[in-house]
């Protein structure tokens, strides 16, 4: 569940790559064309998620946290803000997102403005084990396709603790082996470890197949692609390809829910 890496992973997984990748997506209309087609009736246009964020997964974040109106979410790894920016529009709630990518918070604040009122909504800098949010602050976070993927994931649950209040939850979504029973996550024994209680881990369908509809298009588009948002931005969403695409089937993707003990 950790990442290895030497000094050039470590530059390809730094802020300021991220800055630059978030940028180059977030001005590519093609880009946003072939996410809506790999996941189709499924996926939420005016959220634009640069992650995996259909419909499914945004009415079960509703019904699992049940926000009250007034309550505080933070999104962490927000990236461009949409799905953060949509649930807390959905529920009357308040909104802090945070992104280590000063680029991802800028464009989430831009967007923000069509979405909530200022006072229902904070973006800022920070990582999974410095969030720079108060003790407490939140009475549930979410993250769609970040958490899951933390260079160290048992510090990342740490902070993530601090920030919840008690009994708060945490709502994740990522991928894991698939096994047998679709219930089963390896974030069990971690979640317990930073004062948790696993409540549920719910398998979204089709993910597999939607992603695997993204990197085919990505491949068979990429010269326009190329056009749009340069070349190393281009490369970066082919590596990706190349990594993922060999285990889908092995892969199930799925929503991790838990609260924080008292």
């Amino acid at each position: 569940m950790s990442l290895e890496h030497d000094e050039d992973v470590a530059a390809q997984l730094s802020p300021q790559a991220f800055d630059a990748q978030f940028r180059a997506q977030h001005r590519s209309p093609l880009l946003t064309e072939l996410w809506a087609r790999a996941w189709g009736e499924q996926y939420p246009a005016e959220v634009r998620p640069n992650s995996g964020c259909p419909w499914r997964l945004l009415g079960l974040m509703v019904a699992d946290l049940r926000p009250a109106p007034g309550a505080t979410i933070a999104d962490l790894g927000c990236g461009l803000g949409g799905p953060g920016l949509w649930l807390a529009r959905a529920t009357g709630t308040r909104l802090i997102g945070v992104d280590w990518s000063a680029a991802a918070v800028e464009i989430a604040a831009e967007r923000a403005r069509h979405w909530l009122p200022d006072e229902r909504v904070e973006f800022r800098t920070g990582s999974f084990t410095d969030t720079g949010l108060a003790d407490g602050v939140a009475d549930a976070v979410i993250s769609v396709d970040a958490l899951a993927l933390a260079m160290d994931p048992q510090a990342a649950l740490a902070e993530v603790r601090r920030v919840l209040r008690p009994g708060g939850t945490l709502l994740f979504t990522g991928a894991e082996p698939r096994t047998p029973d679709a219930a089963a996550t390896v974030w069990e024994e971690p979640l317990r470890a930073a004062g948790f209680r696993l409540d549920s881990r719910t398998e979204l369908p089709g993910e597999g197949a939607a992603w695997g509809r993204l990197y085919g298009s990505i491949r068979q588009h990429q010269g326009r692609l190329r056009e749009q948002m340069g070349d190393r931005a281009t490369r970066t969403l082919l590596a990706e390809a190349d990594m993922i695409e060999p285990h889908i089937e092995q892969l199930s993707w799925g929503v991790v829910r838990a609260r924080a003990t008292e």
